[in-house]
């Protein structure tokens, strides 16, 4: 399987010599490029004055609005004198990555600032960078201490660690592990809702990652948790970052079960839903209002737990045409 915006190594199917300098163009360079930054505090000054920085306030990311219905994040370019500069703070603005042009991209929180005067429009930047740069703007703002000492971290240029002095311990951004897996007994999948979700909401289970787990054993421990059914077999689909209310990364499954009856230990709600039931519930653009009748709908389409549903969505389409 290949990761969601990366492309996969071809170790055994020749790769044309121009296919192969794009793509080592388009990957390494980049790579290469930021992990220098993050390794050499003046470089990465330096990459700063002429680099984008895209703009929070409060962990809200700043958005433009390029028409009536659509919200685009929006990068900026610092420009004016260098106590304008100062003014801004951009001494602590964290690295994020870079465009393909190799335009080191920086996030910044303007909470403090009572003035965005110095700031010129660029080019939009990827939604990617909205969560990665949330993600590490809270690691910075919750982490200023060291857990060993008590005294405070500082950080270096690029935002990629903090080091505390008096005990000589360096801290890295961590991300928590969460196992995602959509169950299906082949003809159904199994959906379930907390108690916090919003009414008719239903989405595939979920649960961290438990010290010293590996993410098959979080999946079956989840599930027999939750359900208290037993997985059979596994198989990964995809990741994805979500930085709320802290840094998660989610691990996306589909698990197959035995088509037993559900015993819900700790779901409000969970119950089997057949392939025209799904195929309803995707068509449903909106969650329903105040007052409107019950419904069932599902996460929006940037969730990972949608991109589960989908793809048995498809399996199942896939199999039936086979038949």
């Amino acid at each position: 399987v290949g990761l969601s915006g990366v492309r996969p190594q071809t170790p055994y199917r020749s790769v044309c010599p121009s296919e192969n300098q794009v793509w080592r163009s388009s990957l390494i360079c980049p790579f290469r490029y930021v992990n220098r930054l993050k390794e050499d505090d003046e470089a990465c000054a330096a990459a700063l004055k002429d680099g984008s920085i895209f703009l929070f306030h409060r962990l809200s990311p700043l958005l433009r609005r390029p028409d009536a219905r659509t919200f685009s994040p929006a990068a900026f370019t610092c420009s004016g004198t260098e106590p304008e500069r100062a003014a801004l703070r951009t001494s602590e603005a964290v690295l994020i990555g870079c465009s393909e042009q190799n335009q080191a991209q920086f996030c910044l929180d303007v909470e403090s600032h009572s003035s965005l005067c110095v700031l010129t429009p660029c080019v939009l930047t990827p939604c990617v960078l909205t969560l990665q740069g949330q993600a590490l703007l809270r690691w910075h703002q919750t982490s200023r201490f060291c857990g060993a000492s008590g005294q405070p971290t500082q950080r270096n240029r690029a935002g990629s660690q903090r080091f505390c002095s008096s005990s000589s311990t360096v801290y890295y951004p961590k991300m928590s592990a969460v196992a995602v897996a959509l169950v299906s007994d082949g003809s159904r999948c199994l959906l379930g809702r907390q108690p916090t979700f919003p009414r008719g909401l239903y989405s595939a289970l979920a649960g961290f990652c438990d010290m010293g787990e590996t993410l098959e054993e979080a999946l079956c421990r989840e599930v027999a948790e939750e359900v208290g059914l037993e997985i059979q077999s596994i198989s990964y689909s995809s990741s994805q970052h979500w930085p709320f209310p802290h840094s998660s990364f989610m691990l996306g499954c589909h698990a197959l079960v035995s088509p037993l009856s559900v015993d819900n230990s700790e779901l409000e709600d969970a119950r089997w839903f057949t392939m025209d039931e799904i195929t309803r519930a995707l068509q449903v653009k909106a969650p329903p209002r105040r007052g409107d009748p019950p419904i069932i709908w599902l996460p929006p389409k940037h969730a990972l737990a949608n991109r589960l549903i989908r793809e048995w969505v498809e399996q199942q389409r896939q199999s039936e045409g086979g038949e």
